[in-house]
């Protein structure tokens, strides 16, 4: 009986390929490489032919590398970069590229949709702001600019979804997926009927919502042919990265929280509920199942700023890394750790990107505050991973304020191997941070647990808690708690004080 799972990852860079055993562990995985492009400012595109052919060399690879015969695969699994917008005919061709969540061209659609629907109402219904990121307005935007594509378009689907089309034939979205299209009504779990009206779409463009463990189809022969898989061979549609990466961190109970600490970086939860916060400074996504969900809340640049010093200030480190054959985070962070908790007096504002979550402002700029002939490198190094624990403390007091209680905080992404950030996590947050054995494949093993469920192998998506191992517990150091209080305290007021100053910032004045 075939008891492995292939986990495809299709991210914004690549597509990573993953192969896991029924019991959970890591066989072998491999990443095959898909460029973005940029026909305009704000623009930004992905021709959906690559992910087809990033899947198959991807998993050509794999089956070599992993000495095994097609035949040993139960199932083929999916998650996907979220907030796109794919049109499809009805064989599942695609009519153009896709526009991905990175696009904001169709910032004039979101302000029309402004006007026809209250921003209170669009919250309320789908859990989120209305925004260019998500896919309503710019199914809009193609509505509008390229109109012929849109008539032809039979429906408007997403990165996994149109892998899932070309291996079974079968066009469909899961609930995770549709949760982030500003267009599902995340309480009936249905498309929007008042979304739909305001924004002027066809409801018979969007594609049949199914949870993420359910099996879509079988591989076709031409898929097969194609692929190296083998005729027959389950297709279990899985979720959108978002909702993978949760249950990869063995959030999928009430009240478990995790923060993935990667390039951008989050903070979520699992509920069975819509968590409704009458600032709206968090959002809510379906998660894998009906009545399961996962409230976030999201930074811009979390592990971005991490790699923004090095990038900017550590040429030597840099050299000194690639001599010794040591990671450079790793030689970033003994630097960071001979500095004392608060930096002496130093602040950083991590907005180099603006800032989404909680408080979403675009002209937001990042600026390291209270400098002084005293202080180093060293000082701005560790500022930048205090600012970061700082920012995402705003985000879990959001929660805190909602009525979400989580004892323990798990961690993923690549920033969680720094022991010395989870350490700051941890006293910033003044509760234990945990590592978990699987940081960087978590979206991976989300996604594998939703095919193990699917085709039988595991029973339910709480076998997570057996794949998934608190592997590092940093406990929150009391003796800290009187410093970081102080600075959060000055970190945001700083912001605070800042906030006439931005616009003029970020317009170059």
């Amino acid at each position: 009986m075939a008891e492995l799972i292939l986990s495809h990852d299709l991210g914004t860079t690549g597509d990573k390929a993953t192969l896991f055993s029924s019991t959970g562990e890591l066989m072998a995985s491999t990443f095959s490489d898909y460029p973005t492009h940029y026909p305009k400012q704000g623009w930004a595109e992905q021709d959906p032919e690559l992910y087809w052919k990033a899947f198959c060399d991807s998993t050509g690879t794999m089956i070599e590398q992993a000495k095994i015969s097609s035949s040993d695969i139960a199932c083929v699994c999916f998650s996907g970069q979220m907030m796109a917008a794919l049109p499809v005919d009805g064989e599942g061709k695609a009519l153009r590229n896709s526009i991905i969540w990175a696009d904001l061209r169709s910032t004039k659609q979101a302000e029309e949709l402004s006007r026809r629907i209250e921003a209170d109402k669009v919250y309320q219904l789908t859990g989120h702001r209305l925004s260019a990121s998500y896919s309503a307005t710019k199914i809009m935007w193609i509505r509008e600019n390229e109109p012929e594509v849109y008539k032809r378009t039979t429906k408007f689907i997403h990165a996994k979804d149109y892998l899932v089309c070309r291996l079974t034939g079968k066009i469909t979205t899961d609930y995770s997926d549709a949760s982030g299209m500003n267009l599902l009504d995340i309480r009936a779990l249905r498309w929007s009927e008042e979304m739909l009206e305001a924004a002027g779409l066809d409801v018979n463009k969007l594609p049949e919502i199914v949870e993420s463990t359910q099996i879509v189809g079988k591989i076709s022969r031409t898929a097969a042919a194609h692929s190296g898989l083998a005729e027959g061979t389950p297709v279990v549609i899985g979720g959108g990265d978002g909702a993978c990466a949760t249950c990869g961190a063995g959030v999928v109970a009430e009240g478990e929280a995790y923060i993935y600490l990667g390039t951008s970086t989050w903070m979520a939860i699992a509920s069975n509920k819509p968590l409704i916060d009458p600032q709206k400074r968090t959002f809510t996504f379906c998660h894998f199942l009906k009545g399961l969900y996962f409230p976030a809340g999201t930074m811009q640049s979390g592990g971005g700023s991490f790699q923004w010093i090095k990038n900017v200030l550590c040429d030597s480190e840099i050299q000194a890394a690639e001599r010794t054959g040591v990671d450079v985070y790793d030689l970033l962070s003994l630097k960071a750790q001979a500095v004392p908790c608060g930096c002496e007096g130093v602040i950083f504002l991590p907005y180099l990107m603006g800032e989404r979550s909680p408080l979403w402002n675009p002209e937001a700029r990042a600026c390291f505050i209270g400098l002084s002939m005293i202080h180093n490198k060293n000082h701005m190094i560790r500022a930048v991973l205090e600012g970061v624990a700082f920012n995402m403390k705003l985000i879990e007091e959001a929660f805190r304020e909602q009525g979400v209680q989580a004892e323990n905080i798990r961690m993923i992404g690549g920033g969680a191997k720094s022991r010395l950030w989870r350490s700051i996590f941890a006293d910033v947050m003044e509760r234990p941070v945990t590592r978990l054995n699987f940081i960087e494949e978590a979206t991976s093993v989300g996604a594998a647990i939703a095919g193990g469920v699917g085709v039988g192998i595991f029973s339910s998506i709480n076998d997570a808690n057996k794949i998934v191992k608190q592997v590092e517990s940093n406990r929150a150091v009391e003796q800290n708690f009187p410093v970081y209080r102080k600075q959060y305290e000055i970190f945001k007021r700083s912001y605070e004080r800042l906030v006439e100053v931005f616009p003029l910032l970020a317009s170059g004045q």
